[in-house]
């Protein structure tokens, strides 16, 4: 899979991309210097394998360059965070998962 393009919407709070006309997308909340990530979806139109992994470390590296932390309360995310354990500095101080 080629390099993705993120675009961070913030009027709507997500981040989306789009893959053969479908706009994938993980919503989120912010607080101070935090990014709750709410919501994952993927329309099932998108079938290729690995995409939601690609998607989400895609996510993550925008919030990292923009020096955040990051709060999971995704299900499908803080999975993610669980067996990714090199994001684990992105959590904020107390934050386990």
């Amino acid at each position: 899979m080629t390099e993705m393009e993120i675009n961070d919407n913030s009027f709507l709070r997500q981040f989306e991309t789009k893959v053969d006309g479908h706009l994938a997308k993980i919503e989120y909340s912010s607080q101070e210097r935090k990014v709750f990530l709410t919501k994952l979806v993927i329309p099932e139109e998108i079938t290729q394998d690995g995409f939601k992994e690609t998607f989400i470390k895609a996510v993550l590296h925008e919030i990292q360059e923009k020096n955040l932390r990051v709060v999971p309360t995704s299900p499908h995310i803080a999975g993610f965070l669980r067996k990714n354990r090199q994001y684990k500095e992105m959590l904020p101080v107390g934050i386990r998962i």
